[in-house]
């Protein structure tokens, strides 16, 4: 199993660059902002509606994100 994986996104210009400004006066790479912000979501979501099981995890195909090269 890969231990990284790329994932596309799409946002509008505004969203893109208050994302950029954010990241840049964070110190922080747009790739390391945005994840921070994912463990802090999903810190929040485990904080107020429980701890993500790994059998929660275990049924979900990632495969879709595995490139096809690998």
């Amino acid at each position: 199993m890969k231990s990284e994986y790329e994932v596309t996104i799409k946002m509008n210009a505004e969203m893109l660059k208050k994302f950029l400004f954010v990241s840049g006066k964070e110190g922080r790479s747009p790739n390391n902002q945005f994840l921070f912000m994912l463990r802090n979501n999903i810190a929040y979501y485990e904080k107020t509606k429980g701890k993500i099981k790994p059998a929660d995890l275990a049924n979900i195909d990632i495969s879709s994100y595995e490139e096809e090269n690998s």
